[in-house]
Formats: structure tokens, sequence, C-alpha cells
């Protein structure tokens, strides 16, 4: 997984047309990117601005990260905003004049709130001017801070979460780089709902301590709700909630890199469902390496892509003797049962990039996408270079569900890699960053790449 670009990014776009052949299935997205809003700084004096997170409410789109300025889809004008803005959910996808919370720091994470309201977390200490600490609820039409909301944690909040247990509450749930590193609060107030998670420090605990690994501490770094994830006016329950993060130890139950959180009534469940595999180490400077998970649509399975480069073990030998053929849950998309809920051994499918790494997944009714800064998906049998059976598809990849291999569907810049990856009814959204001046997503009409989708990409659905 260690970064690469140049010459290989040349040769992968190169390798697209070649493989996309007649005889695969094609991904249920459109090869060609309408224009949408973009990051307006283009990173070539070495700074680099990223979107973290996606997310709809309603009719609009807010987006989030460390950022300075945004466009409007085919402008040049630079539109001032600090870590966060808004945007149309339909064509025209014109930015928010209205939405600008000016946040003083990285924002990783934006959720819907029932009111109307949005929730920013992230690493930060004003909201528009107002003192916070690291998680606001703001006015979903100015940005502006609600001071009801009065919980401030002292550590980054990586990701948040609204959803309805299976008693029809609803939860903020809130993870990240503090203990207790996760918990559910009040939507309204910001109130732990001690009732429903644990505040202790002991229900998460421990972190990947192996030989040459770097130091640690737990965290929640991810999260993905089964079913759809809230909208206002939905009261539709959750079932579940994935959890990706820094931890060996939950709820009194073995788990490393993830684990599932059932939002029963009342009190919400560990499930004991854990992948051995999972337990397996990597590349000792990236021992968090599972940077996401998403339920399939029928909740059958649950799909991973990791980091990780190279099994920890393979660093024993000599570089010339080490393995080409991948094995272990490095660099790679892993599909698992989501039953029985026991530890298990195994995997349905898995799916390697050949050592480059993944930071995003989310899955519709035929499709895994992934997202990363890979340059090749099917790639098994190699490390850093193509090798037999693989394809070149960079910055973004489409698996059939079923098969775990590859399908025809358009790929993106690398840069530092996809962020997030959001499939809604519409198509898919992407966020990404502007490392080394990306701003490819997709194709053109005639199969020429198309660019000036730096930061955010839409592909509709097919």
């Amino acid at each position: 997984m260690i970064r690469r670009i140049g010459t290989a990014v040349t040769a992968a776009f190169v390798l697209w047309a070649f493989a996309f052949g007649a005889g695969v299935a094609q991904a249920n997205v459109a090869m060609s990117p309408p224009a949408t809003p973009q990051l307006a700084t283009s990173g070539t004096d070495g700074s680099i601005e990223v979107v973290r997170q996606i997310t709809q409410c309603g009719d609009t789109m807010y987006a989030v990260g460390l950022f300075t300025a945004v466009k409007n889809p085919n402008s040049n004008t630079a539109i001032p905003r600090n870590n966060a803005f808004a945007f149309r959910a339909t064509s025209p996808y014109t930015v928010s004049t209205t939405w600008n919370p000016n946040v003083n720091g990285q924002v990783d994470t934006v959720a819907c709130a029932p009111d109307g309201d949005v929730y920013l977390g992230g690493s930060f200490t004003t909201v528009g001017g107002t003192a916070v600490r690291n998680l606001a609820k703001v006015n979903g039409t100015t940005g502006a801070n609600n001071a009801a909301f009065t919980l401030h944690p002292a550590g980054r909040i990586a990701h948040a979460e609204l959803v309805i247990d299976q008693g029809n509450v609803q939860h903020l749930l809130l993870g990240g780089y503090a203990a207790p590193y996760l918990r559910s609060v009040n939507p309204t107030t910001g109130v732990n709902q001690n009732g429903y998670l644990p505040v202790t420090g002991d229900f998460i605990s421990g972190t990947y301590q192996f030989a040459g690994a770097s130091a640690q501490t737990p965290r929640i770094y991810n999260m993905t709700v089964s079913g759809v994830p809230y909208q206002r006016g939905n009261t539709a329950p959750n079932t579940a909630v994935l959890m990706t993060g820094i931890f060996t130890n939950v709820a009194g139950q073995h788990h490393e890199q993830i684990f599932r959180l059932n939002l029963t009534a009342g009190k919400a469940t560990v499930s004991p469902w854990s992948p051995a595999e999972l337990y397996q180490h990597c590349f000792a400077r990236q021992p968090f390496y599972a940077q996401d998970a998403a339920f399939s649509t029928d909740m059958t399975r649950v799909y991973v892509v990791t980091t990780g480069y190279r099994l920890n073990s393979e660093f024993s030998l000599p570089a010339n003797q080490r393995p080409q053929t991948r094995t272990g849950p490095c660099d790679a998309a892993i599909a698992y049962p989501a039953s029985p809920e026991v530890e298990f051994t195994g995997h349905t499918w898995i799916n390697y990039t050949g050592c480059d790494s993944l930071y995003s997944v989310a899955a519709d009714a035929s499709t895994v996408f992934i997202g990363g800064h890979q340059r090749y998906i099917n790639n098994g049998n190699a490390c850093d270079t193509l090798g037999g059976g693989g394809r070149g598809q960079t910055g973004l990849g489409e698996i059939d569900r079923t098969s775990g291999l590859a399908q025809t569907g358009p790929d993106r810049g690398r840069g530092l890699g996809a962020a997030d990856l959001l499939r809604t009814t519409a198509g898919l959204w992407i966020a990404s960053d502007n490392q080394a001046n990306t701003d490819t997503c997709g194709r053109t009409a005639t199969g020429a790449v198309q660019h000036a989708r730096m930061g955010i990409c839409f592909l509709p659905g097919a």
C-alpha cells in the first residue's frame, strides 16, 4: 500500500479500454459523470485538500473535509468555504449560497438531524466564530451553531450516524479518538443515552500491538448502518451498524478491525459476528487496515475494504523472496457472510489490488463499489505490478457481488484515494482529494478521461 504516483497511473488508463472486453458484466452506474461542484484548488503547490465525507439530507448534499474553497459546476470562480459546504442534490448541482458554517478545523463527518439541522464532527474549536469542540449541530439552511446541543467531546469525532433502533427510538452514534470511543447521545440535546451504550472506558479497548507496529490508541473510525441511512421523516428502524477502527476487545468480546453493533430495543448489543481472518497482522506501519465496511442490500453479506500492503510476516524475508501471490486480508476487497453471528474463518470471496490501498466501499443489488488509490483490481498474483488475471482500474472499482470479480465500470484519478462512497437511489457519489492535481473521474461520451471532478464526482444510476 506504499503510495506511488506517476507512470503507473498513465499505464492503468491505457489498460482501461483493453480490460473492458465483451462478456464482462456492467456496473449499474453511468460511465460519464455530470458536472458537479469541485474543490477550487489544484494541489500543484504541494498542499492537499480533501472531501472526507458526503451525505444527503433531503434535497441537499453536504460535503465536509479539509479545504478552503469550492467551485460551482463549469465555473472557475472560487467560493470560500472552510471545511464544509452544501449543494443541490439534483441538477443543477449548485453550491448553496446560504449554508456556510465556516469551521476552523478538519471536519470528518456529517449527518442529518431529525429537526432539519446537520451534525458536524471532526477536530475543530469554532463554528461560525462560536466556540465549540469537535462536534456541532448546525442549522441546515444557514450553518449557524445550535447552542441547545451541548455535547463537545474532548477528542476528535471521526464518524456520526443518526440511527433508529428496533424500538423506534432515535440515537446519534458518535465514534472517535477519545474514551469511551463510541457513545449514543440524544439527537436534540447531545446528552448521553447511558442506558443504550455504556460510556465506560473499557467498553472498547485494546490496540494492535505486534513486532514493529506503530503506537496507537483505540478509536472508532468509520460506521455503516444497515438499510437506508437516516433521512428526515424516515421511521424505518435499522437493525445494525458496522464499526471499523482500532480495538481488540468490545464489550468483553474479541474483535479486531471490525465489529457489528445490533440496534436492539432498549440497549444496543455487540454481536459475536467476527471474521477471524482480520486478526492477521498486515504491514507494521499500518496495523489498522480495515478502513470501511458495508452490508449488502439483502443483509446476507458484509463487504470490507483494506489497506495494509502485505502480511507483516512477509517482511522477515529478503525483498526478492517475498511472495507475489497475495494471501491474507491486506490491500483487498473482501466479502464475508453476515450470518450466523459467530466468530468464523474464511471468506466468501476476496479481490486483491496487488498492494495498493482501499479506503471506501458501497454496494447496490448487483455491484460492490470500492474506492482507494489502487492501480489494479483482480490482481492477486502480483504486488506493485500487474499480474496474471489482473487489470488496470485506477481509483475506483466495481465488483460483481456474487463472483467477486471485476465488472465493467468507470475509474477515476488516484490521488491519495477515494475517502468516501455514497450509493443513493440516484447514483454513486465519490468524495476524494486533489493530491497531485487529481481531477479525473469517469469518461466523456467519446471515452476520453473526464476532468474537472476534483474532490467530488457523481455517477448517475445506469
